[in-house]
């Protein structure tokens, strides 16, 4: 699924589900920028690994609860390298809580990097992606399976699902697909404790009976941003061993 020297941008690939993602696109042949908020070394390495497959990338800083940053991210990317043809929308921050006594300031966080974040980045995406591109948004599986203490992060995923569903209709007519990802509970640095804790009892009602991985996802994505998947547009896709 050669992606021939395409150009694309992954939010939030500095590590986790966004790392893997840039990676094996890289692998597949595209000039990737690795997009990072804090931690530039390991976005560097995201960059060294990505050239070692033979393909270009570089790091740009952007936080995407900052509307101008997005907008920055945007612009480097097409200065990079010229064009912009995968957009993953990887970046998203997380908070649990009830509803009763969740924190605005939580909830302002998610709606701004969750919400927010991913609208004005899909609003790039659709004026800059050439014809013929593909988007693809990173959501949640907790959209699809409501619980407890979910319902703001949840909540803000499932806005994200619901752009990418909409701008799907927008931009096909200019060859542009747009899908949705959800993982299901996957094995990354930011696994928050408390699901980290209750692993084993995700893992009895998966039936593929483990944890993802990061490259479990980045694999799909692969297939959704290859010519492969010219023909699937519009769809929320499980990547959750059967979890959803």
């Amino acid at each position: 699924m050669g992606l021939n020297q395409s150009v694309a941008l992954v939010t939030a690939s500095s590590r986790g589900i966004g790392r893997a993602v840039a990676s094996r696109l890289g692998r597949d042949g595209a000039h990737v920028v690795v997009n990072y908020h804090s931690n530039e070394a390991a976005a560097r390495d995201v960059v060294r690994e990505i050239e070692e497959w033979g393909s270009k990338a570089v790091a740009v800083q952007a936080d995407l609860a900052v509307p101008g940053d997005v907008t920055r991210l945007f612009e480097e990317s097409v200065a990079a390298f010229g064009g912009l043809d995968i957009v993953v929308n990887n970046a998203g921050v997380r908070a649990f809580g009830s509803i009763s006594t969740f924190s605005v300031e939580d909830l302002d966080r998610l709606l701004a990097v969750n919400v927010k974040g991913t609208f004005l980045a899909l609003q790039q995406a659709a004026n800059l992606v050439r014809d013929g591109g593909r988007i693809v948004n990173i959501s949640t599986g907790h959209t699809k399976e409501p619980s407890q203490r979910v319902a703001a992060y949840g909540g803000s995923k499932a806005a994200m699902e619901y752009f990418g569903h909409v701008l799907a209709k927008e931009l096909g007519n200019r060859k542009i697909t747009v899908n949705v990802v959800l993982p299901g509970l996957t094995d990354t640095d930011g696994l928050s404790p408390e699901f980290r804790a209750n692993a084993d009892a995700f893992i009895a009602r998966t039936p593929l009976g483990r944890l993802g991985r990061p490259a479990d996802i980045a694999d799909v994505v692969a297939f959704l941003a290859s010519d492969d998947a010219r023909w699937v547009t519009g769809q929320t896709i499980a990547a959750a061993g059967g979890l959803i």
